[in-house]
């Protein structure tokens, strides 16, 4: 076998798509044969497991890559364990000299990635990696002195500066695969899918499978969601949201696809950007998870470090239930349980009040959003928390404390999104459905309900929570 010959290796991680694929494309230019690898990786240094949710999801889009290659004469080689020994494997196995992956941004990933390039080049193999999961290299992406951005305002206004995203790239027209293929596992016996109890009938109602699914999601949004998504974003009871972030999470789509789409499509200007920033949004997560690795875990704002966060109770596993006693809340952490799936502005609403409210870590509520969500994301979701813990960049005010009741009836006036999903107090007339306990006796007789016993009390009184979390916040301030 000559070198023009020899295997080339995809190895497929957060891309699970064959259409705008760099890594793929560019092995596919080569004409070499080809091997495509997935590795469920949950070992190696670093690498932080997949929330039960994320596996789920990642099953899916697993399947529905491996359908894809299939139709273009392939198939995906799937393995499970330590990426560096199972690669070195397969390159013995196959006689690869090549290996094309697209980048990762997790600290973990990164360090995996950096020691398998420097080690494939020492033995001959070369390691090429791609842009594939991001707009732009978060790397490039920096302030006037050269530093990484903390507000996202002046981040968007850069990324304007830096042009348009490339445009997507086809699915490769023709690809040579390896006849002489390794073997490896299926991908039900990587035991992504739950088995008892089944928990995931409401994700299957949910959520359409893979790449194709991912398209089916954007062309909805585009044809309805996106026609008044400036104000209706924020209404989880409205159709003004994409849910295309647990197929960006996966590389299901990829953000060049999005962004392109959305240009195209018969929108308002308003509308158009504000759904772009939204994209923005997700790049800047991704800067600040590059620029500053340890947000996952650490507070972004030092001075959180003295926060007097409270001891984890009975009210963290309240929360986790949806039973609260806020209406609101109650909905979105029970649409979370059901579909791996909670509206924006409700996840805001639901981590105020845990981190706020209740003064417990915004890890907790991180760890619990990593494992029931199907886009539980490295950098979105740490960001995200810190934001609303206050801790995090461009967090400011950071003492602001949501109140749970207003925040339901300014985003759902009509009741729609907390009636379906706290049922057992749907009967209440709307002027009390955030707030029961306001309610006269009679009418939460002549509906059924029965504070304390059908439908929860308050956990905590919001005028009391709200000056506790002030008070709290005071210790700051010492620490500046």
């Amino acid at each position: 076998m000559n070198d023009a010959q020899k295997p080339v290796l995809v190895w497929f991680r957060e891309d699970l798509r064959i259409a705008d694929n760099p890594a793929l494309f560019k092995a596919a230019e080569t004409g070499a044969p080809m091997v495509a690898v997935f590795i469920l990786d949950e070992e190696s240094t670093g690498v932080r497991p997949f929330g039960s949710a994320q596996k789920w999801m990642l099953h899916h889009a697993l399947t529905g890559l491996a359908k894809s290659l299939q139709d273009l004469g392939g198939s995906l080689l799937v393995r499970r364990g330590a990426s560096e020994p199972i690669l070195r494997d397969i390159i013995a196995e196959t006689g690869a000299d090549r290996i094309f992956w697209n980048r990762r941004y997790g600290p973990g990933e990164i360090a995996v990635d950096a020691k398998l390039k420097a080690e494939f080049g020492d033995s001959g193999v070369a390691a090429h990696s791609f842009l594939g999961a991001l707009l732009h290299e978060p790397s490039r992406v920096k302030t006037g002195n050269g530093d990484p951005f903390r507000v996202y305002s002046p981040f968007w206004r850069a990324l304007e500066r830096m042009g348009e995203p490339r445009l997507p790239l086809p699915v490769p027209e023709e690809i040579a695969f390896l006849d002489n293929r390794p073997k490896g596992m299926e991908i039900v016996e990587l035991g992504l899918l739950p088995v008892k109890p089944d928990w995931a009938k409401g994700l299957r109602d949910t959520w359409p499978n893979g790449e194709a699914g991912a398209h089916e999601m954007l062309a909805k949004f585009l044809d309805h969601g996106i026609h008044g998504y400036a104000d209706g974003r924020d209404m989880p009871a409205a159709e003004n949201v994409s849910r295309l972030s647990p197929y960006l999470r996966f590389g299901m789509i990829s953000p060049y696809q999005i962004w392109h789409a959305a240009k195209a499509a018969e929108a308002n200007a308003r509308d158009r950007e504000k759904f772009l920033k939204e994209v923005g949004w997700r790049e800047f997560a991704y800067h600040l998870l590059f620029n500053f690795p340890d947000i996952g875990w650490r507070n972004f704002s030092e001075r959180f470090d003295v926060f007097p966060w409270k001891e984890q109770s009975p009210d963290l596993k309240a929360w986790q239930r949806g039973m609260t006693g806020y209406p609101i809340v109650d909905a979105g952490m029970r649409e979370l349980w059901h579909t791996g799936y909670m509206h924006n502005r409700v996840r805001m609403v639901a981590a105020s009040l845990l981190v706020k409210h209740l003064l417990i870590h915004w890890k907790a509520g991180e760890e619990w959003f990593w494992d029931t969500l199907v886009d539980g994301d490295p950098a979105n979701n740490p960001a995200s928390w810190q934001w609303v813990a206050g801790s995090g960049a461009d967090a400011a005010p950071y003492f602001r404390v949501f109140n749970p009741i207003l925040q339901g009836r300014k985003f759902d006036p009509d009741g729609e999104y907390t009636r379906k999903w706290v049922p057992e107090i749907a009967a209440l007339p709307d002027k009390y459905l955030h707030c029961p306990w306001e309610a006269p006796a009679e009418t939460l007789l002549n509906c059924g309900i029965r504070l304390g016993k059908s439908y929860p009390m308050p956990i905590i009184d919001h005028d009391k929570a709200r000056i506790r979390a002030l008070d709290a916040f005071e210790t700051l301030k010492k620490a500046i």
